[in-house]
């Protein structure tokens, strides 16, 4: 009879003792699905904090990409960064002129770039005869896409305060933090962060113009 006792009290101390590890087990990774199938856990962070940024775009303009197909943050990932602008009609007027400047395939074949991007209203702060006599000039066009483009893959975190040489063989400067950040003191980030299959990009509201 004694025996039968120690045993129940040693199988009831044993699995009081084992529980709490198998909670801890379940729930180690922090991100438990429920039973809907949805995180049980509570986000890391707002899109608003820097880890939630370094870990995707950033930025006002990024909600207006479209939620799904190509043109979409999934959908870019998977192209190479002339391809992933293309499908993206905020960058209609750069892909006209990337084709232009006959750099297409330059930027597609690039591996670890970053490409900062300027809109289609970028492209129209610049008067149109301005525009017109850029795009059909192939040599000045290409000095002022490859000035857009730095020949390694960029971090929020190097933006901060950060100098870089482009393909141009220029210079820009980048500063800023959290989700506000500026590229020569006069583009502004408007998405940033953004992943293709072989680039960073950063949208921004300016045309870079080198030196």
């Amino acid at each position: 009879m004694n025996t039968l006792r120690f045993r129940r009290s040693a199988v009831v101390v044993t699995a009081a003792v084992a529980l709490p590890f198998a909670l801890t087990a379940c729930s180690g990774s922090g991100n438990a699905a429920s039973s809907d199938g949805s995180s049980s856990a509570a986000p890391a962070a707002s899109s608003s904090s820097g880890a939630m940024q370094a870990d995707g775009p950033f930025g006002p303009a990024c909600a207006g990409v479209p939620k799904d197909g190509a043109g979409s943050f999934e959908g870019m990932a998977k192209d190479p960064v002339a391809t992933a602008a293309s499908n993206n009609p905020a960058l209609s007027t750069l892909v006209t002129a990337v084709k232009k400047a006959g750099l297409v395939d330059t930027l597609n074949n690039a591996m670890d770039i970053t490409v900062f991007a300027p809109t289609n209203d970028a492209f129209a702060k610049i008067p149109k005869a301005d525009l017109d006599k850029v795009l059909s000039d192939k040599a000045t066009l290409t000095k002022i896409l490859t000035y857009h483009v730095v020949g390694e893959k960029l971090t929020p975190k190097q933006l901060e305060n950060g100098s870089f040489v482009t393909l141009e063989k220029g210079k820009i400067t980048t500063k800023g933090s959290g989700e506000m950040f500026t590229v020569n003191d006069s583009a502004k980030i408007v998405c940033g962060n953004v992943p293709t299959a072989n680039a960073t990009v950063y949208i921004i509201d300016t045309v870079l113009m080198p030196k």
